[in-house]
This record gives structure tokens, C-alpha cells and sequence, in this order.
């Protein structure tokens, strides 16, 4: 079925690679990219497909409620994908104000356009608005147990209770009006073109340089780590075949202590470009540094809902996951470099003659 979608946030970690994945898997689906291109948003991600005939790349803001309004008008959307978001959260304890602001109205801004364009003007069959939450707005685990679709929520930052609220306007819309809507609840995602202020690569650049490899606390901290690329394929997933008003939790199957994560980039490192000049191993370079606020001890995904309903299972182990983003970024250092310098914008400022915000 032919599809026009709006992906929000299609400039980011997960946005861009999920962009990718249409372009390449669905030949009748048109790509309306609309991104912020804040910090996290990085126009050289699309590098290939950005003059791709069914992609279309727009620089905005989800806040700007004229823009949505003639997006929707414009291009005739009967899909939204929205990943828009500020999403680190070291930054949401520093700066929670954006965090409100893009995550919460900047999510009621989407579905104000969707309400108004679908459901005012009886255009809202087969349309489908997906929301990308976070298992972080379920809060903190024991040693033991999953979060399910019906765990409370419990967040513990300012940007998990950000996503919780967003999450709850999401549900209120479809109660109240009847939006044709769907929740996605990941756990941790890794894999290319991810920022490096997140962990893993955060560590594998530290690694190559012989920098301090930080990890918060003791390094007990328990994730689930999902790799991109399932977590796009499951989102394709839940817009063919979920039912409106259900959300799906999503995760890899793959539960890590953080210094395990830490210490298997540095093992990897070591046999794919060899031991650092000094000859010492870079689990060496591991550094212990004081944990993050309200650092909750353990996330774990029970993705048995969507297994079960969908179909959907991770492709990837995370051993494998973790190959596979080790030998992109060993392949695209550029990328990572143009990142870390800060160039990255300056190539899409001259490439679109935009002065910088």
C-alpha cells in the first residue's frame, strides 16, 4: 500500500537509519523528512539517499504549528513516524526546559496537525500516527522482573518524564478523538550514525584515541541493548499489522552490564586494530567516575507482546549487533570526526547557505 510519511527527527540516530530502511525495503512509501537539525541532527547521515526521488528533506521545527498544518496539507501525509526528541539524559538534568518543550509540545504540535488534517476532514482511514517512546518511562528495575505494556509508569529524569507525558497525550488522543495512533517503548538502541555523547560511541572513540573510557558509578547498571536496524524493522512492523491504540514494547533480548559493554568494545578494539603504542590492553583506559543523578539501576524489555502479535523477534544478537557497529565506525571515521569537531554543521550551514542558530 502506497504511504506518504512524515518521519520526525529523520536526521537522527535512529530516524536516519529508519529513513534508510524505507528508501531500501518499501518502493511505494514516500519519505517527508522533517528535522530541527539541532546538534544530534546530522545532514552527512544521509549521505546516498538524500536526492533519493521518494525522499524529501525539510529543516523545521515540530513546534512550528504553521509548518505541520502545511506539511500535512502540502504532501497529503497519512503516516507519521516521530522520532523527534532530545533524548540525553545528562542534558536533561542540565537543560530540562528544551526537554519539555520538543518532547511534550513539540509532540502535541504533531498531533494537533494529524487531528486537524485527518479527523476534521475525514481523511483518518488507513492513517496511522506511530509515536517512539522509551522504556525509561517505566522507571527503575529490581534484579529481577520486565517491564510489559502495562507496567506503571514510574519515570526518574526529566527526560523520561518528559516521554511519559508525551506518551500519555498520545493514549488521550486517541480516547478523546479517535487519532488513529500506536506507541513503540524501546530499550537502549546502538548501531551507526549514533551522536557520540551515548555510551558505546562515546567509548569506542575514547578507545581509539587513548582517551579515559567514563563509566558512571560501579558499572552495574543493567540495559537491554536493541540494534538499529531491528528496531527500524520492528517500527515498519507495527505500521503494517499493529492494532490502532495498542503500544509495543521493543527490545533486543540483550541485557548488559554497562562496564560488560565496555570492556567488549575494548576487546574487540584491540583485535580488529591492535593494542594501543604502549602495548596495554584499553580495558586499562576504564575509568570510574561519580554516577549520573537518579542513575536507574536496570532497564529489561518483555518484547513477548509484539513476538507474539507480530511476529517480530531481534535478527541480531549483540555480540553480533556490536561487530557490525564496531566495523562501521572503524569504516567511517570521517564521520565521527566531522562529529566531534563540530564541521558536520558547517557542511550542511554552506551546503544550505543557513546561518547558524
Amino acid at each position: 500500500m502506497k504511504k506518504t510519511v512524515l518521519v520526525t527527527g529523520g536526521c537522527g540516530f535512529i530516524g536516519v537509519n529508519f529513513v534508510r530502511l524505507l528508501l531500501e525495503a518499501r518502493e511505494d512509501w514516500q519519505v517527508i523528512n522533517l528535522d530541527k537539525l539541532t546538534y544530534a541532527g546530522n545532514l552527512q547521515s544521509l549521505e546516498g539517499v538524500a536526492d533519493h526521488p521518494r525522499h524529501t528533506f525539510i529543516r523545521g521545527d515540530i513546534c512550528d504549528a504553521a509548518l505541520i498544518d502545511a506539511l500535512f496539507t502540502e504532501h497529503e501525509i497519512d503516516t507519521v513516524v516521530h522520532f523527534a526528541a532530545e533524548s540525553h539524559v545528562d542534558r536533561s538534568i542540565t537543560d530540562p526546559d528544551a526537554f519539555v518543550r520538543t518532547n511534550v509540545f513539540g509532540t502535541f504540535t504533531l498531533l494537533e496537525g494529524a487531528r486537524k488534517y485527518w479527523l476534521d476532514q475525514g481523511r483518518d482511514s488507513n492513517c496511522r500516527f506511530l509515536h517512539v517512546s522509551t522504556d525509561e518511562v517505566y522507571g527503575s528495575l529490581g534484579k529481577t522482573g520486565y517491564f510489559t505494556e502495562t507496567t506503571r509508569y514510574d519515570p526518574r529524569s526529566p527526560y523520561s518524564a518528559s516521554k511519559a507525558s508525551s506518551d500519555h497525550f498520545v493514549r488521550a488522543y486517541f480516547h478523546t478523538y479517535g487519532l488513529p495512533i500506536l506507541i513503540t517503548n524501546c530499550s537502549n538502541n546502538y548501531g551507526p550514525y549514533q551522536f557520540p555523547e551515548k555510551l558505546i560511541p562515546l567509548v569506542l572513540n575514547n578507545a581509539l584515541q587513548g582517551k579515559p573510557l567514563p563509566v558512571y558509578g560501579d558499572g552495574g547498571n543493567v540495559r537491554d541493548w536493541l540494534y538499529v536496524r531491528d528496531h527500524c524493522e520492528a517500527i515498519v512492523r507495527v505500521l503494517e499489522h499493529g492494532q490502532v491504540g495498542e503500544a509495543y514494547n521493543i527490545g533486543g533480548h540483550n541485557e548488559k552490564k554497562n562496564i560488560e559493554v565496555v570492556e567488549l568494545l575494548c576487546d574487540m578494539l584491540d583485535a580488529k586494530v591492535g593494542l594501543p603504542a604502549n602495548g596495554k590492553p584499553r580495558k586499562t583506559l576504564i575509568t570510574f567516575v561519580k554516577d549520573r543523578l537518579g542513575h536507574d539501576r536496570r532497564y529489561a524489555i518483555d518484547a513477548g507482546k509484539i513476538d507474539r502479535e507480530l511476529d517480530w523477534r531481534p535478527k541480531y544478537t549483540f555480540e553480533q549487533g556490536m561487530e557490525k557497529t564496531v566495523d562501521w565506525y572503524l569504516e567511517n571515521k570521517k564521520w565521527s570526526e566531522s562529529v566531534m569537531d563540530g564541521s558536520y554543521q558547517q557542511y550542511y550551514a554552506k551546503m544550505y547557505d543557513w546561518s547558524q542558530d
